[in-house]
């Protein structure tokens, strides 16, 4: 069984902060491992603009 947790995130724009690298190794060090990362909003090029960083683990009982 895994619990999961939904992080929206830019994914490090120039003025972003955390970035995702940081978000990502900050759940990590909590035992989570990232899934996948999804498109959530794009600009008007068709380019991302925000994303959900999709982590999960074990459920602990």
């Amino acid at each position: 069984m895994y619990e999961y947790k939904f992080v929206e995130t830019s994914l490090g724009g120039f003025f972003s902060s955390p970035t995702h690298r940081e978000t990502i190794s900050e759940y990590a060090a909590d035992g989570w491992r990232l899934v996948q990362v999804l498109p959530l909003a794009y600009n008007g090029h068709g380019k991302p603009t925000s994303y959900e960083i999709i982590f999960e683990r074990p459920v602990l009982d």
